[in-house]
């Protein structure tokens, strides 16, 4: 990465959608590609994806653009894809069972260790062999991971906004390096602690307001 200056957000956040787009040139066997291709592809100017890249090193040559595969593997580098991050959800519910599924047969750079629950109904049950375990075990088992040296990186809540925050200080006290809420609540945790929000609402009303302008 290049100096010591901040990476805006921004920049962040685009390149997920950066290294899904080149992941499926690479499908497609495509060898090497442009700034000016990628921007069309992307919705992006070529501006804007010379200096997106250039925020982390010098990975174009001029008259020659970007080669594919090396790209996506800088971005996964950059991204932290290249190992394992340990997830726990809480909520085994339809959310928490779907998001499960998907991070099962979709992402490979993260490993599902544990689902918890408060409901009877769902403790016990299972999902590509994990068994929801009963929330109140949540806190010993984070401790046990600990103490075993696999310590779980990231939290998912997908509960009531009424139990959201309580949850959270749990996997705080865990020590998880990131939380994924889900909730429909602002979460308060310490700066130390990676947080992202999910709200689906949110979306979905924008998505509102644009169906109406149009």
């Amino acid at each position: 990465m290049k100096g010591k200056a901040r990476i805006s957000r921004a920049v962040i956040k685009r390149l997920p959608r950066y290294c899904r787009f080149l992941a499926d040139l690479k499908r497609k066997g495509v060898y090497r590609i442009s700034s000016q291709q990628l921007s069309e592809l992307m919705g992006y100017t070529a501006s804007q994806v010379r200096q997106d890249f250039n925020n982390f090193g010098d990975f174009g040559q001029q008259g020659y653009g970007y080669n594919v595969e090396e790209l996506h593997d800088e971005l996964e580098t950059i991204l932290g894809l290249k190992r394992t991050r340990r997830v726990v959800i809480v909520g085994a519910g339809n959310l928490g069972r779907a998001i499960a599924n998907y991070i099962f047969l979709y992402e490979r750079a993260f490993d599902l260790v544990a689902m918890f629950d408060n409901n009877e109904k769902l403790i016990g049950s299972e999902i590509n062999g994990i068994y929801v375990q009963n929330v109140d075990e949540l806190a010993d088992f984070l401790k046990r991971r600990r103490s075993a040296r696999a310590a779980v990186d990231i939290g998912a809540i997908m509960v009531s906004k009424r139990n959201a925050q309580e949850i959270a200080d749990i996997l705080v006290a865990g020590r998880v390096k990131g939380i994924w809420n889900f909730a429909a609540t602002d979460l308060n945790v310490p700066e130390k602690v990676a947080l992202r929000d999910v709200h689906l609402s949110d979306t979905l009303h924008e998505l509102a307001y644009y169906v109406t302008k149009r």
